[in-house]
């Protein structure tokens, strides 16, 4: 089921002059991610105030497509001895391919007969997917300047002190910066100070 997806690094007061860019380069960092990885998406809006960088990215598959893998293996003169019984170049093509010999099949090609494994490999889910996502998306930020804060050995633009990972109403296992991703986010810090628990994404 497709669902809003929203990502949000909250930290301390961010640069001004600095914001529209790394807003930019946030957002296209996501999205090309998850273009690479395959997830079927709709429009990203990015998201950015003094104290966040956000986007958010309607209709988000819950994981990628299923693939259809094809792979070729070892000529059948060295994929079996004499006896007909596979030898270890036949049994490591099939170790490789997460199946027994008997499940590979026997194809003839312009190079002659082989080993060949067809099969279907499973889509991969947001959640598995998105923190390497996010985390390459912020290393390449244009920071030029990064800092480092408590005992931690990240470094980022500001200290970081939240982070939400929604999607519709699911948190995403997202852990930056030792914060651990959740439903809270924060307003302006005298107009609104207090916790905001965000039932969705939306």
């Amino acid at each position: 089921m497709k669902q809003t997806l929203l990502i949000e690094i909250g930290a301390e007061e961010l640069p001004p002059k600095a914001l529209l860019k790394l807003s930019k380069a946030f957002t296209t960092g996501i999205v090309s991610g998850f273009e690479k990885a395959g997830l079927e998406m709709g429009a990203a809006t990015p998201y950015a105030t003094p104290r966040r960088l956000a986007v958010s990215i309607a209709d988000t598959d819950q994981k990628t497509p299923d693939k259809q893998v094809e792979k070729l293996g070892p000529a059948l003169d060295k994929a079996f001895n004499a006896d007909g019984e596979p030898t270890p170049a036949a049994l490591g093509f099939a170790r490789s391919c997460g199946v027994d010999v008997s499940s590979l099949e026997k194809r003839q090609t312009d190079s002659g007969g082989r080993l060949a494994y067809q099969g279907i490999e499973p889509g991969q889910s947001i959640a598995d997917i998105l923190p390497e996502i996010v985390a390459s998306a912020l290393k390449s930020l244009p920071i030029p300047k990064r800092m480092r804060w408590g005992s931690s050995q990240e470094s980022f633009v500001r200290p970081v002190h939240w982070i939400v990972a929604l999607h519709g109403n699911v948190i995403l296992p997202l852990t930056l910066f030792d914060c651990d991703a959740g439903r809270t986010t924060y307003g302006h810090r005298f107009h609104c100070g207090q916790a905001i628990e965000l039932a969705n994404a939306d």
